[in-house]
């Protein structure tokens, strides 16, 4: 890439860094998102109980679980870059078998591999754009991930209605011989491809290089960055910040002073639960059978899938507008208070509806209530809690336990998409869609709690200047 200039931030080589990063969110969003539109396929391909559906759909997140631990610890000591290309890889090879998997049990390999890439780029893109952005512009550079994750939903729930549509169905053959969805989970790779080469061309955090004792590299990285006249300057000031740093172990979130976990690691590890708690993966896993559930066929939920993705996109957008101006804590307020609202619409919609023949049949008008309180939940969150998450647990921790903080975040937020996942096609099956809402609206009013006493603002703040 292009080198830097004497004076001044160098915002169009930042720019192509950041571009490159956020391919890690585009692959987390697509390898999320693909499954969305496969779950007939896998119903009728390997007999499946909605028990073993939840499993078989929620296998990735057990793997994010694992990935977003190893990969904070493990870019602490190979580098951001090398972690991500490993990722990258895994993203490919979990592609090619999720595709040809020939069992139940080797497709749920398959999807945990994948989640293992999913959880390092969900800590790694976030962490490595927040370690070589300005701090004034740091939120919304950030947020492009949430962009780029959302672009990836989007993206994967299009290819399945693509696919499906042409061959009639996901579970009618298409090329080969082979049924649509496989080709769904085969589509992955191109993007993956691209986002390995993509890595080859970004350099490594000078953070991490600066840890590793490799000033010389951290300073011809930062003068590309930011101008030769100020790479001396951040270097020391990144060293400063490191000079108690031993390396990501568990001890570094223990308070030496009280014995207690810092209080910024617990802030860390509520953000990344609630962000799970308040149900938004049961849309986008679950989507097309959500909307066939209360009615809608498997063209038309596909395409309700492909609406909630498009205006996702553009709530990312009007959020990296604002994360800058108005702060991380107030959208994350506004965010809180909107699914809460929307939430319980979408819980009164359900109350109404009565089975026939096996399919719940919302009262009249109710149908329209649901898909539009769904819609502005999506909204709501995409305009908060999705970009802002990611955004603060990149820059909230003090550098020195940056990478193990992320790992127990990353695992946390996994761990309970894992949860909530795996539990909704059994409690939808049981309790129902009614109950099973209103845990997701009950969760959603207590975030509204938990930032406005827990969390505090970053806007502005250097990496450097975060303590906790």
């Amino acid at each position: 890439m292009a080198q830097g200039t004497k004076t001044g931030v160098n915002l169009p080589l930042i720019a192509a860094v950041v571009g490159v990063a956020t391919i890690g969110g585009f692959m987390f969003g697509y390898d999320s998102g693909v499954v969305n539109g496969t779950q007939e396929g896998l119903r009728a391909t390997f007999g499946l109980s909605d028990a073993a559906l939840g499993v078989t759909v929620s296998a990735l997140l057990p793997g994010c679980a694992l990935g977003a631990y190893l990969a904070g610890r493990l870019a602490d000591r190979w580098g951001r870059r090398r972690v991500m290309l490993a990722a990258a890889a895994l993203f490919i090879a979990s592609a090619l078998a999720s595709g040809g998997a020939a069992s139940a049990v080797m497709m749920v390999i398959a999807r945990f591999v994948a989640g293992a890439a999913v959880g390092a780029a969900s800590v790694l893109s976030p962490a490595y754009i927040s370690e070589v952005t300005p701090a004034r512009i740091r939120g919304r550079l950030s947020s492009v991930q949430q962009v780029m994750i959302i672009t990836g939903l989007t993206g994967a729930f299009l290819v399945n209605y693509l696919l499906a549509d042409t061959a009639g169905a996901s579970t009618s053959a298409f090329w080969l011989g082979l049924p649509a969805w496989r080709w769904m989970y085969w589509a992955q790779v191109g993007p993956a491809t691209v986002f390995l080469l993509s890595l080859l061309l970004i350099p490594e955090s000078p953070r991490f290089l600066v840890a590793r004792g490799r000033d010389d590299e951290a300073r011809v990285v930062l003068a590309r960055l930011f101008g030769a006249d100020a790479a001396g300057q951040r270097a020391a000031e990144i060293r400063r910040s490191l000079h108690d740093d031993r390396g990501p172990v568990a001890a570094d979130l223990v308070d030496q002073r009280t014995g207690r976990v810092r209080r910024i690691v617990w802030v860390g590890v509520g953000l990344a639960v609630f962000q799970q708690l308040v149900g938004i993966n049961v849309v986008f896993y679950y989507g097309a059978v959500l909307w066939q559930a209360v009615g809608f066929s498997e063209g038309d939920a596909l395409k309700i899938n492909v609406l909630s993705g498009a205006l996702s996109i553009i709530a990312c957008l009007v959020a990296m507008g604002l994360i800058d101006r108005i702060g991380r804590r107030p959208l994350l307020l506004i965010g809180s208070v909107g699914m809460a609202l929307t939430l319980g619409a979408l819980v009164v919609a359900f109350g109404t509806g009565r089975f026939v023949d096996g399919s719940l049949q919302l009262a009249p008008g109710y149908g329209l209530v649901a898909l539009c309180s769904a819609n502005l939940y999506v909204v709501f969150f995409n305009l908060s809690w999705g970009p802002v998450m990611w955004v603060m647990l990149g820059e909230m921790f003090p550098n020195a336990i940056r990478g193990a903080a992320l790992a127990v975040s990353g695992a946390a937020q996994w761990s309970a998409n894992f949860l909530i996942s795996v539990s909704f096609p059994v409690l939808s099956a049981t309790a129902g869609l009614t109950l099973t809402y209103s845990f997701y609206t009950v969760c959603a009013a207590l975030s509204v709690w938990f930032v406005a006493r827990s969390v505090h603002e970053t806007r502005g703040r250097e990496l450097e200047d975060m303590t906790g």
